[in-house]
């Protein structure tokens, strides 16, 4: 017998050519199912809260640092290089607020008697409000996961994801598809058109009802959101309806979407009417995970 009639032909789930070929798509699709929820199983994820917002923001020390640098000539950029430098100040609020109600809303969520792990803070896995989001969460001593999506222009993880909760994905669907699907609770920060998509993404699922669960959606910045998006004159027009507007609530401060998240959570997903004291642990029934 020959060296070629008794070489083996590879497996197929073994060929590289034929798992990275048009033909392969669909076990590529599977894999951005399976493997994640092969992983959720194992750190015991039963469900999330997920934060969108701008990957552009930076924290309020790393905006003044660059402020700073640009008066004090250390860095080029002129007059509209200043104009954005001095937005990325007033915009470092988002990131800073971010972080603390992820941090809170974390720290509420450890603390809940559970055999699985719950709303666990949940970003695309990036910078700005992601990375702050993760930041919180961290250090309020949770475990904390990271979608990321693989980009030609690289959108590395940021380094305060749950390492063994940090995800890259090449289907945009199979990544919205995860953060819908264990979703409990959403948070919309100030951003621009990524935001948008996944804000009304959830909104059309819940208003078409195709959701088989409650999802608390917090718009957080009144101001910035209004000056972006006129949902009254949605509404006056008949392109949506009134009850439409109870679907999300704006929220303005990390204590009021705090209350908000955990009041609504404990309500419709922990079976207990909650407690005021923001620290306090609520009441909870006894539930299936």
């Amino acid at each position: 017998m020959s060296d070629s009639e008794s070489k083996r032909a590879p497996l197929a789930y073994e060929n590289g050519t034929f798992l990275n070929s048009p033909d392969g798509r669909v076990l590529r699709i599977l894999s951005e199912y399976s493997e994640p929820l092969a992983r959720f199983r194992r750190e015991q994820i039963q469900d999330t809260v997920v934060f969108f917002g701008s990957a552009r923001f930076e924290s309020r020390r790393v905006s003044e640092k660059n402020l700073a640098a640009l008066d004090g000539g250390k860095a080029v950029g002129g007059a509209l290089g200043r104009k954005q430098a001095l937005a990325a100040v007033d915009m470092a609020k988002y990131y800073e607020d971010a972080r603390r109600l992820a941090f809170l809303l974390s720290q509420w969520s450890i603390q809940i008697p559970a055999r699985r792990r719950r709303f666990v803070v949940t970003t695309g896995g990036g910078p700005g409000i992601m990375e702050a989001a993760n930041l919180g969460a961290k250090e309020a001593g949770a475990k904390t996961i990271g979608l990321n999506i693989h980009l030609p222009f690289e959108q590395n993880p940021n380094p305060h994801i749950t390492p063994a909760l940090n995800f890259e994905f090449h289907y945009f669907f199979m990544r919205k598809f995860w953060f819908a699907y264990l979703a409990k609770g959403l948070v919309i920060f100030p951003g621009g058109f990524g935001t948008l998509d996944e804000l009304f993404e959830i909104l059309t699922l819940a208003q078409t009802q195709k959701l088989a669960k409650k999802i608390l959606v917090a718009i957080y910045g009144k101001k910035y959101w209004n000056q972006v998006l006129n949902f009254q004159a949605m509404v006056d027009a008949g392109t949506i309806a009134q009850d439409d507007l109870e679907l999300f609530k704006f929220v303005d401060s990390p204590e009021e979407g705090f209350e908000f998240l955990r009041d609504g959570l404990t309500k419709y997903h922990l079976g207990s009417e909650p407690r005021r004291n923001a620290t306090a642990m609520p009441e909870i029934a006894k539930t299936n995970p």
